[in-house]
């Protein structure tokens, strides 16, 4: 596939997420964390604005000068912007004015892709790519987010994202042997900075789950009175628990003595095989500790990701976000990509039922801070 038909795959498969929404849905941010529909969709029409047409394309006029503050998300070399927690109270742009402007930037692109594309216009195009996708999964999973917390609890769709049913069999385990590996990204494809440089790791003697854990061993952990036991949590993951009240994982409801879960089709009867999910990074401890086991590093992860099957859920690690020996963050904006958030994170690997297809490999390092639980994130034991 061409650059031309990537770019138009990609563009069209983020409205394609938006197709089940109404007007009001691309209006709502419920958290901090959870930014509205229209936003995502004209931060990602801005990037390529601002990061190759403005650059690249000869004698392009930006839509609405107003739009880099509206849109900028993070990127301080670029100037000013709406802050995050206001990013649900803009009523304008409307809707309509975000798509209009999806159009135009598509239109400039097209014109921009019929000529020849050097190596350095087409590393950022591929950059633009992978942003827009990344931006996918967070769009359907803000969705799901605004969706689920609305009381009426209304179906995204009922045909998209059905889980699997599929039993699995008794928990087995990976072992690795100790000894010296070689970690991070190699080859000549795409690859984010912060899976850069290829280094060597020791690894001392290791199992690991081939299976995640599933719904029902973590309403075992509930039954258990898990919440309630201290000795299962790290001092600040007991702080969280009381603080916010918890007392299940996201999107869980225990109605009349039963448990319900917030899918995309709506409030459904716990389904007891399925991965657990939307977990944090505390409950993914607790739950470990709990069961006599730990979670994996990030480095272990890799060396076994082969020997079993991966891209259900995030899958939570022990190791925190650290830049990898000679990590070097590029110049200007595009250095501000991941490096400056490499500070109070946890790693996070392997890939989710919405992240895009061609978006994941074994190398991936995906990082949140330790309470937030909004993604497809899950647990995988090792020990």
């Amino acid at each position: 596939m061409n650059l031309s038909a990537q770019y138009k795959a990609i563009r069209n498969y983020s409205e394609k997420i938006c197709e089940p929404l109404q007007t009001e849905d691309y209006v709502v941010q419920p958290i901090v964390d959870v930014s509205p529909p229209k936003w995502h969709l004209g931060h990602t029409t801005w990037f390529f604005e601002t990061f190759i047409l403005t650059p690249y394309l000869t004698n392009y006029q930006v839509f609405n000068k107003d739009y880099n503050y509206v849109f900028n998300s993070y990127y301080e070399t670029v100037g000013n912007r709406v802050i995050r927690t206001d990013r649900g109270n803009l009523s304008r742009p409307s809707v309509n004015d975000v798509y209009q402007y999806r159009k135009y930037v598509d239109e400039a692109m097209e014109s921009l892709l019929t000529n020849e594309v050097n190596a350095e216009l087409e590393e950022l195009l591929i950059l633009g790519f992978n942003h827009e996708q990344q931006h996918q999964e967070l769009l359907l999973t803000d969705i799901k987010y605004i969706l689920g917390n609305n009381p009426l609890f209304p179906a995204y769709s009922a045909d998209l994202f059905k889980p699997k049913n599929e039993a699995k069999n008794e928990v087995s385990f990976v072992h690795i042997s100790e000894g010296v590996y070689d970690i991070g990204y190699e080859g000549v494809d795409f690859s984010f900075d912060n899976e850069l440089n290829r280094h060597k790791v020791y690894l001392q003697n290791f199992s690991i789950a081939k299976e995640l854990v599933n719904n029902a061993e973590y309403l075992q952990f509930i039954q258990d009175g898990g919440y309630q036991n201290f000795s299962y949590w790290h001092a600040e993951g007991w702080d969280w628990v009381n603080v916010n009240k918890i007392s299940a994982p996201m999107y869980w409801h225990n109605i009349d003595n039963s448990w319900y879960n917030y899918t995309y089709q709506g409030l459904e009867k716990l389904n007891l095989i399925q991965p657990i999910t939307h977990i944090s990074y505390y409950e993914a401890y607790a739950l470990a500790s709990w069961k006599g086991m730990r979670l994996p590093t990030e480095f272990e992860w890799e060396i076994a990701a082969k020997q079993f099957n991966w891209g259900e859920r995030w899958e939570w690690t022990e190791s925190a976000y650290l830049p990898y020996p000679g990590f070097n963050k590029a110049p200007g904006a595009i250095g501000e990509y991941n490096g400056k958030f490499m500070v109070n994170q946890k790693v996070l690997r392997g890939a989710s039922i919405v992240t895009p297809e061609n978006h994941s490999r074994i190398t991936y390092r995906n990082f949140f801070h330790p309470h937030l639980r909004w993604q497809f994130t899950g647990i995988r034991l090792a020990k």
